[in-house]
């Protein structure tokens, strides 16, 4: 089924480079690499779900189009997949959406709506209501899960020593597909997710044994600011993840700051999370090699020069991010 699924969008997406990092390697005590979805499509990860999700539309559906809601990367992944399929499409995108992330999904071909990030959603909604839109949800959809779990398989046949995978987690779509694609090819394999302490969605989740929603989030990285956790994502990590760690905004700009200084790549604060987590010990029991998802690298380079800038993280971050981050949620 996922090789079907893999099969279905493999010409439309970058194989992205698995590369080890020595680096981090030292500093971790362990072989660590780098699955660079910070070079894909659009850049992020998001195009494989949307890519998938759009392929598995109806006749009637794609005559009508698609809507969706997002802070960027989702955005810009579903107007390039609807956009190469002959689909319109329309995108809901917070009011302080990252103005590099809307200036590319109306070039992509999407019409943007941005609103107040706390009636996002229902604007979406009423929007597929009244236009007759399909809604392409960010991350809890199966047919978006499904096609991220491409990525997982990818590093597992590039890496097959692979002993854990670290994953960013906003409404937690990456890192479930790629725990249920490891679990169907190589159940071995430790999947860890990574929130900041700002957007614990997941966190708190896996902790209440139910899904959450925040009433409010706070964190450098936009990337994972998904103010609730989805049905099926928490079902999936719950069932075949390690568990969820935490780290701080300044954690986040720290490791974003690493990468670039030692990897030559640009990601954004949420493709640094993972390596952040990293750095600071969150991974519990970190044998064998380890691989580390660069989920994104679109940020605005007026952001980057900010963050960069030393302080940067924890101005960003305010209180919400200091001070040492609870322990990883999970499975023992």
């Amino acid at each position: 089924m996922l090789d079907e699924i893999r099969a279905r969008i493999a010409d439309r997406v970058h194989r992205t480079p698995l590369v080890g990092s020595r680096t981090l390697s030292d500093r971790v005590g362990a072989p660590v690499y780098l699955k660079c979805e910070n070079l894909q499509k659009t850049g992020s990860f998001k195009v494989r779900g949307a890519l998938n999700r759009v392929a598995a539309l109806t006749e009637d559906e794609r005559a009508r189009g698609v809507a969706t809601i997002s802070a960027g990367n989702h955005a810009q992944a579903v107007a390039w997949a609807a956009t190469a399929a002959g689909v319109r499409s329309l995108v809901v995108m917070p009011e302080r959406a990252s103005p590099t992330k809307v200036r590319a999904s109306r070039a992509y071909g999407a019409e943007v709506v941005l609103h107040d990030p706390s009636a996002a959603f229902r604007r979406a909604f009423e929007l597929c209501e009244e236009r007759g839109l399909t809604f392409v949800h960010p991350f809890d959809d199966e047919a978006v899960v499904a096609g991220h779990a491409s990525c997982a398989l990818e590093i597992l046949e590039d890496l097959p020593e692979t002993a854990t995978i670290v994953v960013p987690v906003g409404g937690g779509g990456l890192a479930s597909g790629i725990a249920a694609g490891t679990a169907a090819a190589a159940p071995r394999v430790d999947v860890w997710g990574v929130e900041p302490t700002g957007a614990a969605a997941m966190h708190r989740s896996l902790a209440e044994e139910s899904p959450v929603h925040l009433e409010a989030v706070q964190t450098v990285a936009d990337g994972l600011a998904a103010p609730m956790a989805g049905r099926i994502n928490y079902e999936i990590l719950r069932d075949h993840a390690r568990g969820v760690a935490l780290v701080s905004d300044e954690e986040i700009v720290e490791a974003m700051r690493l990468v670039l200084e030692r990897t030559k790549f640009l990601v954004e604060p949420a493709g640094a999370a993972g390596v952040a987590a990293l750095l600071h010990g969150r991974i519990p029991r970190v044998e064998g090699a380890v691989v580390v998802v660069l989920s994104g690298g679109n940020v605005d380079l007026e952001r980057l020069a900010e963050l960069l800038r030393p302080g940067g993280g924890a101005m960003a971050a305010g209180p919400v991010a200091r001070g040492k981050p609870p322990a990883p949620t999970g499975r023992d």
